[in-house]
């Protein structure tokens, strides 16, 4: 488990720019790693010396290394990302770069192969250092991000801390079953602050799942969305389905999809419309009365498919 502002450093002491593993022809013959698949079988844990992670730092950027290693005639590295930056000129001694490949350096990561930086999550793989990054964005036991929207949180981890963390800090309300009967009220429903009026957490199939309803502009016009989000992987997501509904004076709008996973940002959900969206004239009508005043139930429930 982690806190917020506690961020995971690897062994190469990985900063926020994020380097990508190189793509250019001139590299395959050290890049024979790159094409093996994210997850790597457990292999006896290996001890690289910090001597060897600090030659792969570069100096400017410290990020690890990858093709082309660029150095200087005294033999001073840097990566290829950084040398646009330093106008050619050596950070170390300030010598002109040129184009000079480190292939020995790059012969030497080739050979190396690593922990997964999530290894404390129960990541056991050992990875080829040039396959390290890619198996990192995709590794299984890499945190959660906080599903949160009505804040920027930054608390990242695994998740039964993210529910603990949503029920203690958001004040999120938590319910127990696959159904729910939910009424949404708002004194002045002309109002659109593009920002999330109501977050539920739901524990049903031993998961938990995430009820969004909010309002926000859609063009020139403002609506209503609810949509559900699994509290898990894509995969896992899919062994669920779930249904919407919303209805007032003799009609009703019913929506029925899957759950998103929560690696699909709050923002990325919403923008996609993948859930049930009411138009604010058909909200108004759903609430009667003199329209005045937004008064919604939304009504639903969740299965696990068969």
């Amino acid at each position: 488990m982690t806190t917020a502002n506690c961020p995971y450093f690897d062994d190469l002491r990985c900063q926020p720019a994020v380097i990508h593993p190189p793509q250019n022809e001139d590299c395959t013959d050290i890049g024979e790693h790159m094409n093996e698949p994210a997850q790597h079988t457990a292999k006896p844990n290996v001890t690289v010396s910090s001597s060897v992670r600090e030659l792969l730092e570069c100096p400017v950027c410290l990020n690890a290394m990858y093709p082309p290693i660029h150095q200087c005639s005294n033999g001073h590295t840097l990566c290829s990302g950084c040398k646009p930056r330093v106008h050619n000129r050596c950070p170390t001694c300030r010598h002109e770069l040129g184009n000079i490949r480190c292939l020995a350096l790059e012969k030497v990561a080739a050979s190396l192969e690593l922990p997964c930086k999530y290894q404390s999550f129960g990541c056991i793989g050992i990875i080829p250092y040039y396959s390290k990054l890619k198996h990192e964005s995709q590794c299984s036991f890499r945190p959660y991000n906080c599903p949160y929207a009505g804040s920027e949180c930054t608390v990242i981890g695994d998740i039964p801390y993210i529910v603990a963390h949503l029920k203690d800090d958001h004040k999120v309300d938590m319910h127990m079953g696959s159904t729910f009967n939910h009424r949404y009220v708002k004194s002045n429903p002309h109002e659109v602050e593009n920002a999330t009026w109501m977050l539920t957490v739901f524990s049903c199939f031993g998961q938990y799942f995430c009820l969004h309803f909010e309002a926000f502009q859609l063009g020139m016009a403002p609506v209503y969305i609810a949509f559900l989000r699994f509290m898990g992987d894509d995969e896992s997501a899919k062994n669920f389905s779930y249904s919407l509904e919303v209805g007032g004076n003799g009609r009703k709008l019913i929506w029925q999809g899957v759950p998103r996973s929560i690696r699909d940002s709050h923002r990325k959900v919403r923008d996609s419309f993948d859930g049930l969206i009411i138009q604010r004239n058909m909200a108004l009508f759903f609430s009667g009365g003199d329209r005045k005043e937004l008064k919604l139930r939304v009504t639903g429930r969740i299965w696990k498919e068969q």
